[in-house]
Formats: structure tokens, C-alpha cells, sequence
């Protein structure tokens, strides 16, 4: 092992420490099983009515919360496979708001390239500084893409005329419904990652070494029993969903979104280091229980959001090779079989 050790190796050690210390079970993973499964619920039951039906029925309401749970359920499956995701679940962002002292969190480098050429300039790589907001971002791309060629199969189905046709995009739209259903699932996950402070911060588990004027605390414990068991004793989803907040279109691209919402969670990082510093990080406490609901809630609700905005991005979004619009299919301006089916 190197002596530079990366944040999720740290903070594996640091679970192990305080498993090892208190004899209690810490999680090193964001909000663990309960959180992630109840976000991915509540903001898929919050969609709008606009949206398709299906992403609403009940079986895909829980195929989307257990699936938000499965990048943490595939950790440890080798170190190729680690090094590849692990930094996907955070970024860590100094006091003055940088991303380890070196990146601005805005506006966001175009490529995964850019950004490792930045960091690597300032003294740094992804491993330590984390990639949650490029995964949030390829992540919607990828849905909106997937919306996309859901309206085009919506839209052709009724005009096809040969049976065997009618066959092929009947069978591809139930195809790409479950593909969408496993991409949102799998996606969520880093949506919710990002409306945990601690995965937003240099200070991720206990204040990191240097100033702390404030005297917050250092212990290696805070971040897994925060996320872990705290959220399994507090979470009351009435409560979750009575915080959510209304759904209003952006206006933005998702890279602006995305910032945002990563401030909106690193602005919460010092009431909760002050509310660790209060006692308040206890179940019996109803700081701690608000504070646990009402980032819960935020993340429901930027998962309902964002899911949005890629529904409505798709619309102006185009399929195949060569690429035709999504509108020109709709209108029936282009039989889009040929280009679905493949033309090689």
C-alpha cells in the first residue's frame, strides 16, 4: 500500500478504526441502504404527470429504489473495477469552495480529460478530488438519450405496418423501458450522494488536519454514523416527502444545475459539523431528525427534477447514425425503422 492512500480507502480505515473501537456498525458508503432506496422512491413518485406512466407504476417505483443501491452493493468486486468508481461518489471541495485548492467546481471542464489535466496541474487527481459531478452529468446524458429513443419507438409503433416491424419495435420498447428504469436506478445513486455534505468536502469524516477555528470535531466517525444508523432510527418518509420541494423547470443546463445543487449540499456542511458539535447527531434529538429528513428530501426532489429536464431535453434531442431528430420522428417526417433497427 502507498502512503498516499485515496479518500475511499481512508475512509474504509476509518469505518474499520470505529467498528473495531465502538463495536458498532459504521458505513463508509452514502446514507447507506435506507437513504439511497427511500430518495430514489420518493422522487420517482413525485414525477410529473407529463412524464410517461410507466416510470411511475409501483414495480418500477421499487426497481429504482433497490437499483439505487446496487453502486454500493458492487464495491470491492476487484481494484480495476474500484479505481474505475469509487471517486464517483464524491468531490471534495476546500473552504474557499475549490475542488482540492486547485479546480473551480464552476464552470465545469467539457471532458473527463480537461478536468484530470486541471487537477493534475494543481497537484492532484480524481482518485483524491472525486468525479461526482462529471458521473452526475454523463449519467443524465445518458437518460435523456434513453428518453429519446423511447418518444421515437412511441411514436413509430402505431405507423408500422409490416408485422414483422411492428414486432421488432414493440419488443425494443420494452427493451428500453427497463433499460431506462436500470439507468435512472443506477444513476440515482449518485444523486443522492450529492446531497450529503460529507461527500461534498475535504472535511469528510471529521475536520481535516489544518485551521478549524471553529474546534469542530475531528473524529474519524462522524461520516458513517451520520449516513448509517442515524438515518435508519430518523427516517419518518411523511416527513421526507412533506420536504420536498415543488418542481420548477430550471431553465439551465445540467452542468448549472448540477453545480448548484452540489453548493446548495456543501453550504450544509458546517451546520451539520455544528450540529455534531451541539449533540444533535442523535436519533432523540429532532435537530438531528430534521436535518437528516430534510436532506433526504433534497435529494428527492433534485432526483425528480433532473429526471424532468431530461424528459423535456429529449424531445429536442436525435437518434441513430447518421443522426435524425426526434421532433422530424414525431411529425412523421422520417420513418425512423430502418435507422432503430439498424443499417450498419
Amino acid at each position: 500500500m502507498t502512503v498516499s492512500l485515496s479518500r475511499r480507502a481512508r475512509l474504509g480505515l476509518s469505518a474499520l478504526s470505529a467498528v473495531i473501537a465502538l463495536a458498532v456498525p459504521v458505513s463508509a458508503l452514502a446514507w447507506g441502504a435506507t437513504g439511497h432506496r427511500i430518495i430514489a422512491e420518493a422522487g420517482m413518485q413525485a414525477l410529473p404527470a407529463d412524464l410517461p406512466a410507466f416510470l411511475r407504476k409501483p414495480d418500477a417505483v421499487i426497481t429504482v429504489g433497490e437499483l439505487a443501491r446496487e453502486l454500493d452493493r458492487s464495491k470491492g468486486a476487484g481494484r480495476l473495477h474500484s479505481s474505475m468508481r469509487d471517486s464517483n461518489h464524491f468531490v471534495d471541495l476546500d473552504d474557499q469552495g475549490l475542488i482540492m485548492g486547485a479546480v473551480p467546481l464552476e464552470p465545469m471542464a467539457a471532458t473527463r480529460s480537461d478536468y484530470e489535466t486541471a487537477l493534475r496541474a494543481g497537484g492532484s487527481d480524481s482518485a483524491k478530488a472525486g468525479l461526482l459531478p462529471y458521473a452526475m452529468v454523463d449519467g443524465w446524458q445518458q437518460i435523456t438519450k434513453d428518453f429519446a429513443h423511447w418518444r421515437v419507438l412511441t411514436a413509430a409503433l402505431p405507423r408500422a405496418k409490416d408485422p414483422q416491424q411492428r414486432a421488432w419495435i414493440k419488443a425494443d420498447l420494452a427493451r428500453r423501458e427497463t433499460l431506462i428504469l436500470n439507468n435512472i436506478g443506477i444513476w440515482a445513486h449518485y444523486v443522492g450522494d450529492a446531497s450529503q455534505p460529507l461527500h461534498t468536502s475535504i472535511h469528510y469524516n471529521g475536520w481535516s488536519d489544518g485551521p478549524n477555528p471553529k474546534g469542530y470535531s475531528r473524529a474519524r466517525t462522524i461520516h458513517g454514523s451520520f449516513e448509517g444508523a442515524l438515518v435508519r432510527q430518523v427516517m419518518d418518509q411523511a416527513r421526507l416527502k412533506a420536504a420536498m420541494t415543488p418542481y420548477t423547470p430550471c431553465g439551465c443546463t445540467i452542468e448549472q444545475m448540477t453545480v448548484r445543487y452540489l453548493r446548495a449540499t456543501n453550504a450544509q456542511l458546517e451546520p451539520l459539523y455544528d450540529l455534531e458539535k451541539a449533540g444533535g447527531l442523535v436519533a432523540s434529538d429532532p435537530r438531528g431528525q430534521e436535518f437528516v429528513n430534510r436532506r433526504l428530501a433534497e435529494a428527492a426532489s433534485s432526483l425528480r427534477d433532473m429526471v424532468a429536464e431530461a424528459w423535456a431535453a429529449s424531445a429536442n434531442s436525435k437518434v441513430g447514425w447518421p443522426e435524425v431528430s426526434v421532433a422530424d420522428v414525431v411529425s412523421g417526417k422520417v420513418d425512423v425503422y430502418p435507422l432503430l433497427y439498424g443499417q450498419d
